[in-house]
């Protein structure tokens, strides 16, 4: 007769639980706050040091096309993602397009501080750069001028006609080629279908650069002495 020494497997009977409430009686552990605090405060200062300065306020709602907060955050990601691509790929970024909807908070005249970056983008949003076809880009840009919003773009000039029709277009300073790919920065939110943007769908690669907007944005206040974004001509529509 032979014996098993393999014990039965073990299964989950029940589960209890108890509910603590949590209001205005209840009382904080002063060891812990203590404990913390060193380290809180510490996070406050790093949050709240000068970086840079705004000489105006910039914010997503004064242009149509393009706006102050738009400029500033889709060339923060040209300028930043721009040499990390070419260095891990040996390729050229050729243009940024981000979402109107990312930008969460203006930024007020005065010192612009990392806890600045973290009001206008407090998502975990990584910068991912997508290789697009020409007919591609073409959807997008179709999707940029049907969706009446003012998304963010860095590296293309966009001008439309009185009818909406696209006039000239350029990436790079050179004109549109749709028989050529393009890459593209964005952001893993919207290559995931984010806001709509379905024409992510169609891209032939894509590269997660493992660098999030909000600390591009960081690193860029951080070696600039002065932010003076304004709405351009990257994108507008002839009277």
């Amino acid at each position: 007769m032979g014996y098993s020494c393999k014990e039965a497997p073990k299964k989950l009977s029940h589960i209890t639980g108890k509910e603590l409430k949590i209001d205005s009686t209840s009382q904080a552990v002063n060891s812990l706050e203590q404990f913390i605090l060193p380290y809180h405060n510490h996070v406050e200062n790093v949050l709240d040091s000068t970086l840079a300065y705004a000489s105006l306020d910039i914010t997503k709602t004064d242009g149509s096309y393009n706006t102050t907060a738009g400029n500033l955050m889709a060339d923060i990601i040209l300028e930043q993602a721009a040499p990390i691509f070419k260095r891990r790929t040996g390729k050229n970024l050729d243009f940024v397009l981000l979402n109107h909807g990312g930008i969460r908070s203006s930024i007020s005249k005065g010192n612009v501080s990392a806890r600045t970056a973290f009001e206008v983008m407090p998502f975990e949003n990584n910068t991912v750069v997508v290789e697009l076809s020409g007919p591609s880009v073409k959807e997008m840009l179709t999707y940029l001028i049907t969706s009446k919003r003012a998304h963010p773009v860095a590296g293309i000039e966009l001008v439309l006609n009185k009818d909406d029709s696209i006039k000239s277009i350029k990436i790079q300073g050179q004109p549109f080629d749709a028989n050529r790919n393009y890459y593209v920065a964005t952001s893993d939110y919207l290559v995931s279908g984010g806001d709509d943007m379905v024409f992510f769908k169609d891209a032939l690669e894509v590269t997660d650069i493992d660098y999030k907007i909000r600390n591009a944005m960081i690193d860029y206040f951080s070696k600039v002495d002065t932010l003076s974004p304004k709405v351009d001509l990257r994108y507008y529509k002839l009277d």
